[in-house]
């Protein structure tokens, strides 16, 4: 079969591409690309990926999904696993995917490996095959598996995200969490993301205030900066505070809080790994954005309060900056150890 790509889009083409995509990466894309400027349209099938990725399937599917959203993307958690070029199991891949297109008709096959032969034979469709020695984007998921942190420049910055332990640290001001980030980074050779907030407050408050627009922007921003900053990150990512923060400022300005700054606060359970609460037993660093250290306390209340109410999970660290690092550490140990 030949390798090429079709310009032409003939009527009602239709091309599959199937994977695991543990990790979705620039290879992966420029193969959907080209599928896209190929055919009218694209289905994706992604497989269960057990001993590989302990990146759950959904997730895995919905990185696909952000690329196009007319992209159609089938979930397979019961499909064969393996690669082969044994009749037999060449032959149970075959029916596998013909009983999850469900009467779909194929026209195009698309893919960078032999077994798109016999894959577009079953399903007599075009036997397209796009980079199969990989000169366009020379990388393998295989690659990308032995050294994520070496090879994160074949990565999208939101996948690359999702492969790291995030820690976030929340807490009234003046809980210690700045520094903590920092030691946290430097101890385990990574690096941090800075609050956010605080420096937005110190060149755009007005009379020690900010809008809900503001507070909002805030939020928005420290996310987009995670991203950012995660890509420098090597396993671990630290987080001086996020949304939630936000939002408990936001009801003590106005409050209330704008819905949009009230879902990202909420997304705080699956965007992050671990809750770092840390503790308002050190002495009250009185600086010009604090309020005193009757605000600390009240500040804390409702940060522990949020917590609850939406049933996040959360570890309290105490004492020393050398005790909290030894806290944290503790913890990450008994953390499963992630598979990309």
């Amino acid at each position: 079969m030949g390798s090429h790509i079709v310009q032409d889009k003939p009527l009602k083409s239709h091309g599959l591409y199937l994977g695991k995509f543990a990790p979705l990466h620039l290879g992966h894309e420029f193969m959907i690309k080209e599928a896209l400027r190929t055919v009218e349209k694209l289905t994706v099938l992604i497989y269960e990926a057990p001993g590989v990725t302990e990146i759950p399937l959904v997730q895995r599917a919905n990185w696909i999904r952000a690329l196009n959203p007319e992209i159609e993307v089938i979930e397979c958690g019961d499909g064969p696993t393996d690669v082969t070029y044994e009749s037999a199991g060449m032959r149970e891949h075959e029916l596998y995917v013909i009983e999850k297109l469900g009467g779909r008709k194929i026209t195009h096959f698309f893919s960078s490996e032999q077994y798109g032969e016999h894959m577009s034979e079953a399903l007599n469709a075009r036997d397209i095959r796009v980079d199969p020695d990989r000169e366009s984007i020379p990388i393998s998921a295989t690659k990308i598996r032995e050294d994520l942190y070496e090879h994160r420049n074949f990565l999208s910055h939101s996948v690359y995200f999702d492969h790291l332990i995030k820690v976030v640290l929340l807490g009234a001001p003046s809980t210690g969490k700045s520094t903590l980030a920092t030691k946290l980074a430097e101890h385990f050779k990574t690096t941090h993301m800075p609050e956010y907030g605080r420096e937005y407050w110190e060149s755009n408050n007005v009379q020690r205030r900010l809008t809900l627009e503001q507070l909002l922007e805030i939020a928005i921003t420290h996310r987009e900066r995670e991203l950012e900053l995660a890509f420098e990150a090597n396993r671990y990512f630290f987080i001086d505070t996020n949304a939630i923060t936000t939002e408990i400022f936001s009801h003590y300005y106005h409050g209330e809080a704008l819905p949009l700054l009230c879902e990202l606060s909420n997304e705080t359970r699956e965007r992050y790994d671990l809750v770092i609460l840390c503790g308002d037993d050190i002495p009250y660093d009185d600086t010009e954005d604090r309020s005193g250290e009757t605000n600390r306390s009240e500040f804390q209340k409702a940060t522990i309060d949020v917590l609850n109410s939406r049933g996040i999970k959360y570890h309290l660290v105490t004492g020393s900056i050398h005790d909290r690092i030894n806290e944290v550490s503790r913890i990450l140990e008994t953390m499963s150890k992630r598979k990309i």
